[in-house]
């Protein structure tokens, strides 16, 4: 790429990183302007659409000019537009996009927007919206699915779990999460982990927390009922095991559904190598899962697993449905990512880390200083 072209797009990301909302906005409403039904495809609090919208514009601006091919941000965007069609957007509708992004671009370099600068930022946005719509018209399953709930439960004041029946087949893998939608909340979608892994049967479990202030999660726990019917889109996330090297995994609350699911899978098979789970929680009591955890291991000699509370007690309002000293689980006191790292040295394992984002990046941070790899450490994207 020439350094012209460079130099433009450069300016570009620095231009809307002053105020991302605010361009984000604007192209919101610019496509609204130009075709006004695209508003009825958005949910009424726009907030969350438009930081993601910032996001994927700024990612392109900044891989585009870093070298020729970019096969990785290509993938990237087929990866969007495949997810977009839950939204109900239409191949037409990129022409749309397009529009309100050339135009918003022109008007924030002004002066600058000449013939050559104005072919660098088409070409950038035309392989944008492009690759998206082609891969929303090439896509090879629809676009959206569905389960029934057929049993919730609520484990604690926050904690619920859900179960559902689906008559299509279950399009995920093991560990990975899927783009949910409630009726309760229609148009806003959120990820969600499967606890178990797909089945023939078409039986779907998850663990969901009510988040505070998280309306998704939240009303999960509090307005699910039987005989609601969610919508699933693509799953998403690369968690897996390697069979030729120990695994150690770190699950912090309801974060264990993914890693849960991939234990199930894995005591299927006849090769799955040595693993140590620590499972944590703030309060013991809150470690609702230990039983079906301990049931596994009582058959899958591979499998150790680890008990991690901050506190050594239970408040008032939790009680547990089986102590971990009761199950014969080793417990430990203190931080989940701080007991983790301590068992180690972990050098030679495959570390495998799910939670909330702060809970993730501070178990990276210690399994690292415990001697952990990098290269062997995955989790889901930290949002």
């Amino acid at each position: 790429m020439a350094n012209h072209s460079r130099h433009v797009l450069h300016q570009l990301r620095e231009l809307i990183n002053r105020d991302p909302d605010r361009f984000s906005a604007n192209i919101y409403t610019r496509m609204f302007a130009i075709d006004p039904d695209l508003r009825e495809l958005f949910p009424a609090v726009m907030s969350g659409q438009r930081d993601a919208f910032f996001r994927v514009i700024d990612h392109v601006l900044d891989v585009i000019p870093q070298a020729d091919g970019h096969p990785e941000l290509v993938e990237f965007l087929a990866q969007l537009g495949r997810d977009h069609r839950k939204f109900g957007v239409r191949p037409e509708h990129y022409g749309v996009i397009y529009r309100a992004l050339i135009a918003e671009f022109a008007s924030l370099l002004g002066d600058y927007w000449d013939d050559e600068t104005a072919q660098t930022v088409t070409q950038a946005m035309m392989l944008t919206t492009g690759v998206m719509r082609g891969a929303a018209e090439t896509a090879p399953f629809p676009a959206l699915w569905s389960a029934e709930v057929v049993e919730k439960f609520r484990i604690t004041r926050d904690l619920a779990v859900v179960r559902l029946l689906s008559k299509a087949p279950l399009r995920f893998a093991p560990g990975q999460y899927l783009e949910v939608q409630i009726p309760q909340r229609p148009k806003a979608w959120r990820s969600l982990s499967p606890a178990i892994p797909p089945n023939p049967r078409g039986e779907l479990e998850f663990h969901v927390r009510g988040v505070q202030g998280g309306t998704v999660s939240c009303a999960i726990v509090g307005e699910t009922r039987v005989g609601d019917v969610w919508h699933f889109a693509q799953g998403h996330g690369t968690l897996h095991i390697e069979p030729d090297r120990p695994v150690v995994m770190v699950a912090g609350g309801s974060g264990l559904a993914p890693l849960r699911a991939l234990l199930i899978e894995m005591s299927k098979r006849a090769d799955t190598p040595p693993t140590h789970i620590f499972y944590g929680m703030r309060y013991p009591g809150e470690l609702y899962d230990l039983v079906v955890l301990r049931r596994i291991a009582a058959t899958n000699p591979w499998l150790r697993v680890t008990a991690v509370s901050e506190e050594t007690t239970d408040p008032w309002w939790i009680t547990a449905v089986a102590t971990p000293e009761a199950l014969g689980i080793e417990h430990h006191i203190g931080t989940l990512a701080d007991v983790a790292a301590a068992a180690g040295p972990w050098d030679e394992h495959q570390v495998l880390i799910a939670g909330s984002a702060k809970m993730i990046e501070a178990t990276r941070r210690r399994m690292l200083i415990a001697g952990a790899r990098a290269s062997l450490i995955q989790h889901d994207p930290v949002v």
